[in-house]
């Protein structure tokens, strides 16, 4: 079995698209001498339309089929789906090629100078390399483990914490919450990655279609849609049920709350529940998962109990974000 018939298809949309729309546009910009970043940045794109396409014509009518709790907060959706327009549409990419780039041309270059290569990991095991699937599986493993370990660093760490408490701030879960983050935590977050990605050795298309398949399974997790995957499936992928116990209020994301009272007063782990981004298998291995069948209130609990503000449009969140970072709110 083998991915070629939807490389082939991709490819040739993502040509179409350059050629028709953007190639002529930074022509007209004077931008010529980009054309190969502009192509990359066209798969991008392409890859953020195919995501809002799926959302709307798949996960949205689950939500409306069987919601967890009606929708009351419209505004509060209005800039989540601001948000994930940014992300999916390549804006935030964008401005990493502009700011950010140089800095990691930087250091891959010095790493090849230091003698730091890829390791090729898709050519450890014979034959991989010919098997696009199964190669494409094994860097999904590698990823979800490493993203586990970043979510847990962004709950262990009260710097880190005070930008990722506002994508913990939505009281009204939805499919679109999932990119609803604090821009330098996606920076940090996302260099990791393609750092990771270097070390490794991911071909391009093998790590767009990691970040893209990663990114739709998180849609789903966050949506209002009451369902778990019964006994047995809850174990093997991670359900909108198990990441909302991780947002639960007091109980999946914080030190201390309920989740050191169903302890005898000590949490299973620094910061909570559930920190599988795709696998509940790394909760079960170092301890963190939580299989409850509940369905509880979502947001932070300084916001309910004492009143904290999170901001409520994208740019008064993006500032007490900062301000939260320096000890100001």
């Amino acid at each position: 079995m083998t991915m070629g018939w939807l490389d082939d298809a991709f490819s040739t949309a993502q040509q179409w698209l350059f050629e028709a729309v953007l190639q002529p546009l930074m022509y007209a910009l004077d931008l010529g001498n980009l054309l190969e970043d502009g192509y990359a940045a066209t798969g991008w794109l392409l890859a953020g339309l195919v995501q809002i396409t799926v959302l709307l014509l798949v996960i949205g009518p689950l939500q409306r089929w069987r919601p967890v709790e009606p929708m009351k907060d419209a505004a509060g959706v209005r800039t989540d789906v601001l948000y994930t327009l940014v992300h999916r549409l390549g804006l935030f990419r964008l401005a990493l090629f502009f700011f950010v780039e140089p800095l990691f041309n930087w250091v891959f270059g010095a790493m090849r100078i230091a003698g730091v290569g890829s390791l090729q990991v898709d050519q450890i095991w014979l034959g991989v390399t010919d098997r696009p699937l199964v190669s494409f599986v094994v860097y999904l493993l590698l990823f979800d483990l490493a993203d586990y370990w970043i979510h847990r660093g962004q709950h262990r760490f009260n710097w880190w914490w005070s930008l990722h408490s506002l994508h913990h701030s939505q009281r009204q879960m939805t499919m679109w919450s999932d990119n609803r983050n604090h821009l330098l935590d996606d920076l940090i977050r996302d260099g990791l990655l393609v750092l990771l990605a270097q070390v490794i050795g991911v071909p391009p298309a093998q790590f767009v279609a990691v970040v893209v398949f990663t990114q739709l399974s998180e849609n789903f997790q966050h949506a209002n849609i009451r369902l778990w995957f019964g006994r047995v499936g809850e174990r093997l992928w991670i359900s909108p049920r198990f990441h909302r116990r991780h947002h639960s209020i007091g109980i999946g994301h914080e030190r201390g709350g309920e989740a050191e009272v169903m302890t005898g007063g000590r949490s299973p782990a620094l910061g909570g529940h559930n920190f599988g981004v795709l696998l509940p298998w790394w909760d079960m291995l170092f301890g963190t998962a939580n299989f409850e069948v509940r369905y509880d209130p979502t947001g932070v609990r300084d916001q309910v109990e004492a009143g904290r503000d999170y901001g409520r449009g994208f740019w008064s969140q993006q500032w007490l974000g900062i301000k939260r970072l320096f000890g100001r709110a």
